[in-house]
């Protein structure tokens, strides 16, 4: 039996029954995969779901402002994919009349719509021959094929994704796709049952002892350390927040007035005078690490009050109770409802 004949036929008896599987409506299987970037089926479900409440159609997501896209997101992390989004639903109902684009070509010049991405919706909705390679097909093709070339490098790309291609099934490109990443996500995990897998008598890496082996990556992820100082800076009723407006991580949320600095900072003293001044220090918060895939972010949250609330540059002042309705970051959810206990 063909490789990709073994994969449809595993497909068949094991894969998860998800909503999204059971349409090839672009809408809703190009809304599924822009949440499930980054994020596991468990996690995203639930958003998907929501999502599709809110927004039955990609007019409705078009026709709402990002803000309140924003906050549905609110949780799942890696927010310019929910601005991107946003931004492409526009693109549709605009300038494709509200029908999304029925090509490779045409859905990859979308708005944070990748190879990837746009290879899921073109083949799976239009039974185009464009094979998908995201993490777990890198995985099933470098252990069954013993390639040992960097997934992460230019050679090592284009290596797999000419791969794939090669072995896309043409009678049934969809469901080929589905299957091999599904087989990546429940059989060829990073820790593997070899003995349960229908590729075993064939698979290079099992051969060799070696499944552990794959794939193979060249680079080490550059980690970078950031401490940020929270300002909650309020009366009894009513607080500050501010949008996060600059292109780094949470554009487009809200927080509370921040400094960010090199270091720990360990008194109230050290922080800009600007922030807090006529205000009187409480307390502050112990740190919170938040770990994203890039970044360590170490942040404090440090409670001043003020009798009279002065206008704060940048920063819109909110009734303490009226929070729910913004999108913040997780780790200010956090923060806010260690208080509340």
């Amino acid at each position: 039996m063909h490789f990709s004949d073994i994969l449809i036929s595993w497909y068949s008896k094991y894969k998860r029954e998800l909503p999204w599987r059971n349409t090839i409506s672009p809408y809703h299987v190009w809304l599924s995969e822009i949440i499930l970037q980054q994020t596991r089926v468990a996690q995203g479900l639930s958003y998907y779901n929501t999502f599709v409440k809110s927004y039955p159609g990609i007019e409705d997501l078009a026709n709402d402002s990002e803000d309140n896209v924003l906050k549905l997101w609110q949780g799942l992390g890696y927010y310019s994919r929910a601005r991107n989004l946003h931004a492409t639903a526009k693109i549709v109902s605009s300038e494709f009349n509200g029908v999304f684009p029925a090509t490779y070509d045409e859905i990859i010049k979308l708005k944070g719509v990748g190879a990837y991405t746009a290879a899921a919706i073109s083949s799976f909705c239009y039974g185009e021959k464009k094979a998908v390679v995201d993490g777990n097909v890198y995985r099933v093709l470098s252990r069954y094929f013993g390639i040992s070339t960097p997934i992460d490098s230019s050679i090592g790309k284009k290596e797999f994704q000419e791969l794939a291609q090669e072995c896309l099934s043409s009678e049934n490109p969809g469901e080929h796709n589905q299957a091999i990443m599904e087989f990546g996500a429940l059989q060829c995990t990073p820790n593997p049952n070899c003995e349960t897998c229908p590729l075993q008598t064939s698979c290079i890496a099992y051969a060799n002892s070696a499944v552990k082996a794959f794939p193979v990556k060249a680079k080490k992820i550059q980690v970078r350390d950031r401490y940020f100082n929270f300002i909650v800076i309020g009366d009894n009723d009513s607080f500050y927040i501010q949008k996060r407006v600059s292109k780094d991580i949470w554009q487009n949320l809200y927080q509370f007035p921040l400094q960010e600095s090199e270091k720990e900072i360990i008194s109230p003293l050290e922080l800009e005078e600007s922030l807090v001044n006529k205000s009187v220090f409480l307390k502050v918060s112990e740190q919170y690490k938040h770990v994203l895939s890039h970044q360590r972010i170490y942040a404090k949250f440090w409670e001043f009050h003020v009798g009279e609330l002065p206008s704060l540059n940048g920063c819109k002042k909110i009734k303490k109770s009226d929070i729910a309705e913004f999108a913040i970051p997780r780790l200010i959810e956090k923060y806010l409802e260690s208080i509340k206990n």
